[in-house]
């Protein structure tokens, strides 16, 4: 490791903790691998995105504020979730006492695959993963974050996420039917509008199953577990997997 690498401060959103550490650890050893030293601030928790997206942003600040004191002493914050990405750094409230830090925060924290092509400026990981893939593009990844285009603006094609599996050896890439159209979780929309979320997801699977896939590659946890479930409840014949993790394999 070089001794000038930036330091990162891992940020690990609440369901990726509880439910995939997995992911947390893929994107731990990615980073170190790509010669990032990484801590990961022990005491770190929720953003507050599940409460102000219920329409409680007031009641966020608590966990705005820890936010900021846990992270502002890093060069970077780094979370493979564009979606808890994009509330710190657009939506968190503002805490008045600690402007500065805040900002700061804001300015250094970035999606995992934004992380290592803007940042890091790495093109391309050389790896293998001879696998048929479909990737899930997350709502405020893509729109929000702008890792990726959308169709809905006449902007030149890119992908973040996609770029740095470009060089891998086996990997096809399929080509979706609605490449960027939401799997229907939206966190409290699947609880509140359930009928809905379930249909979304299920069209958002037969999408991808329909044209063979293997595995549903995405960079949002809460997106994918929400296919996830859909799938195993259908046994339809596809695996779901972080894209963080698929990298970290490829090179391992």
């Amino acid at each position: 490791m070089k001794n000038d690498a930036p330091h990162i401060g891992l940020f690990i959103p609440c369901y990726i903790d509880q439910f995939y550490p997995n992911v947390a650890i893929a994107t731990l050893e990615l980073l170190e691998k790509l010669g990032c030293k990484v801590s990961y601030p022990l005491h770190q928790t929720c953003c507050g995105q599940p409460m102000s997206n219920a329409g409680y942003e007031s009641e966020t600040c608590g966990t705005t504020e820890k936010f900021i004191k846990d992270f502002a002493e890093f060069d970077y914050i780094v979370a493979p979730s564009g979606s808890c990405v994009l509330h710190v750094k657009e939506h968190s409230p503002s805490i008045p006492k600690l402007k500065k830090n805040q900002a700061y925060v804001q300015s250094r924290i970035y999606e995992l695959s934004e992380f290592i092509t803007d940042i890091l400026k790495v093109d391309s990981i050389p790896g293998s993963f001879p696998h048929r893939i479909g990737f899930h593009a997350s709502c405020h990844g893509l729109r929000g974050l702008r890792l990726a285009s959308d169709s809905e603006r006449n902007d030149p094609g890119f992908n973040k996420t996609l770029q740095l599996m470009k060089d891998l050896s086996g990997l096809e890439l399929v080509e979706l039917s609605r490449k960027d159209e939401c799997c229907g979780f939206g966190g409290t929309f699947a609880v509140t509008e359930e009928a809905i979320s379930v249909q979304m997801g299920k069209d958002r699977i037969a999408d991808h199953v329909d044209k063979g896939v293997e595995f549903i590659v995405g960079g949002d946890m809460s997106c994918l577990m929400h296919m996830q479930g859909i799938a195993t409840r259908n046994r339809e014949n596809v695996r779901i997997m972080h894209f963080a993790e698929l990298l970290n394999q490829a090179i391992s």
